[in-house]
């Protein structure tokens, strides 16, 4: 199969800063009050889809350098403000009774003691969306307790079934911070801006990660409920036990992926192996499983990972080359779909989902704290006597 050319159909040839005027979330205005991880991601999701996205930063970050969520900053603008000074937050309760959402991560009563929390922002503006992006969530005795991505998927259960069967082992932190959190959240987002439509009336959300990762194992719960699902780690259909769902070895030190659940599938898999044997083509019979591995994986041994492809691809055996992250952006499919594009450093995910009518586009590169103050606020409406009063007052920061 010959790769299509690459395209930038998802990037914008001269990305504004602010990400706004595209996408199916545009004219949407959102404030995010700058936190890490799921908070940052999010908000770009949103600025993907068009939101023009204001992100607040403390003015202790100004000439400090990208922080590490630098790629999930992009596409927006960016204002240095100091929260614990009186006229900063006066700015940002005003920013936000022009805004429709506001997004912060804070741990639960921050916010409150700032002076920025839900009845502060919602007096001034009762139509406003107010998204709570936590670990622990409002309530509840862990709710001010320090923790990460895998504190929180450790209580969700899911961190439990993910792994060998001699321990349990961190999916990064795609289940928390990014699955469970900050996607869900931007959900939450849209949801309520689609109620509010509706009603006229803003809400609260509470995301918190806990519940977020649960919520991704529904099906994996289901399963549990009906006896479908040993709570034992590598000893079900979809976690590493079953022969025909899982990773090999091959002759180059590389690794494929095989998920040949249905029978066909399976059928096509092992003809691709050459194997020919009727214990082996009972499928479904667990005891045979870890003898069958071991017979996959003596298989996949003899041949490279390109070897593999070539004759296993043109089967249909549900089956891939597991690939690096500097692999992924090349690969004959990523190339077809554009689903990778290019940018500030290097390739980065086209955004997702695909609309047909109204496409998302990635924005401008990420700016360091306090680089864009005045232009951000500027973009906001606010005057510019107003702006160089913050600044002289230490209310707003700036890298100049």
């Amino acid at each position: 199969m010959t790769a299509a050319a690459p395209h930038d159909d998802h990037a914008d040839p001269a990305p504004a800063r602010g990400g706004a005027g595209r996408g199916p979330l545009a004219g949407v205005r959102v404030i995010e009050l700058a936190g890490l991880g799921p908070g940052p991601f999010c908000c770009m999701l949103l600025a993907d889809m068009g939101a023009e996205v204001l992100r607040v930063e403390r003015t202790a970050q100004v000439g400090g350098g990208q922080a590490i969520d630098r790629l999930l900053n992009r596409g927006r603008r960016a204002v240095a403000v100091d929260l614990k000074h009186p006229e900063g937050v006066g700015l940002v309760l005003d920013l936000a009774a022009g805004a429709d959402v506001l997004v912060e991560g804070y741990r639960p009563g921050v916010a409150e003691r700032l002076g920025v929390g839900p009845d502060d922002v919602l007096a001034r503006n009762p139509r406003l969306v107010y998204g709570r992006m936590t670990g622990w969530g409002q309530e509840g005795p862990y709710a001010t307790a320090p923790g990460h991505d895998i504190d929180y998927i450790a209580l969700s259960g899911a961190l439990h079934a993910i792994g060998p069967a001699s321990r349990p082992v961190p999916p990064l932190n795609l289940v928390g911070d990014f699955g469970g959190g900050g996607a869900l959240l931007a959900l939450g987002i849209v949801s309520a801006l689609l109620e509010a439509t509706r009603s006229g009336e803003g809400q609260v959300i509470d995301a918190a990660m806990v519940d977020g990762a649960a919520q991704l194992a529904t099906a994996i719960i289901g399963m549990r409920q009906e006896g479908a699902w040993a709570d034992e780690r590598e000893a079900n259909l979809l976690d590493g036990a079953a022969p025909f769902y899982g990773t090999y070895e091959t002759r180059d030190g590389r690794w494929v992926a095989v998920g040949a659940v249905e029978p066909q599938f399976y059928a096509a898999l092992l003809e691709g192996l050459g194997i020919d044997d009727e214990a082996i083509e009972q499928q479904n019979d667990e005891a045979r499983w870890p003898a069958v591995r071991e017979r996959f994986a003596a298989a996949f041994r003899t041949r490279t990972r390109e070897e593999w492809c070539a004759a296993l691809e043109p089967l249909g055996a549900c089956f891939a080359p597991v690939l690096s992250l500097d692999e992924a952006p090349g690969h004959v499919h990523a190339r077809a779909r554009d689903a990778w594009v290019p940018f500030d450093r290097g390739p980065v995910p086209a955004p997702a989902p695909r609309f047909s009518r109204t496409p998302s586009r990635i924005g401008a590169p990420a700016v360091d704290p306090g680089v864009d103050s005045r232009d951000a606020l500027a973009a906001w409406g606010v005057a510019e006597d107003r702006v160089a009063a913050l600044v002289a007052s230490g209310a707003v920061g700036v890298d100049e």
